[in-house]
């Protein structure tokens, strides 16, 4: 108990609300509130925001895209419609490549290689690919094989250092005379 305070008398916290919205309940604006223009954006071009990056191959600077991006690039991806193929097809390769330790994850933002994880979500790709097979358009369908292929070799890169590595503390662990008996 702090100072001289008489237990039974609970003391209320002392609460000032403010009401900042901007709108009275039937639309109008409020009385005091002035509202400011937001400067105009410009457009963005549809054929930049089409660009899906691959992330880069561990251990290696150079992208391993089959095709450059400015080839999947142009006329018919729909990318301007939130439900349409390529934006789900972006968030499936996100989740693929935060698994991957290519990007940071989007929830914690730090990177870290989950091999079960990835290798789910490239299974999911290409399963993906097998049900959507002939109802893609061409630049649909060049784009998933890249990103497709790219996440694989990927996956199959960070297994084998994932594999060396075991193999090396291993090596550390046992000494010659652990496995001939000396």
């Amino acid at each position: 108990m702090i100072g001289n305070q008489d237990p039974n008398q609970e003391e209320e916290p002392e609460l000032k609300v403010t009401d900042r919205r901007k709108f009275n309940p039937d639309g109008s604006v409020r009385e005091g509130v002035t509202i400011e223009k937001e400067p105009e954006r410009p457009e963005p071009d549809p054929v930049s925001s089409t660009v899906i990056t691959e992330p880069e191959p561990i251990g290696s600077s150079a992208s391993t895209a089959t095709a450059p991006a400015e080839e999947i690039e142009g006329e018919g991806l729909d990318d301007e419609n939130p439900a349409s193929f390529v934006n789900f097809l972006s968030t499936l390769v996100t989740n693929a490549a935060a698994a991957l330790g290519a990007i940071p994850h989007p929830v914690t933002g730090q990177k870290s290689v989950d091999l079960d994880g990835g290798r789910y979500w490239v299974d999911v790709l290409l399963m993906l690919r097998d049900k959507t097979k002939n109802n893609l358009t061409d630049q649909e369908r060049r784009l998933f094989d890249t990103v497709l292929h790219d996440l694989q070799l990927q996956f199959v890169s960070i297994s084998r250092a994932a594999e060396e590595k075991l193999k090396a503390q291993a090596a550390k662990k046992f000494s010659s005379k652990d496995i001939l008996g000396g």
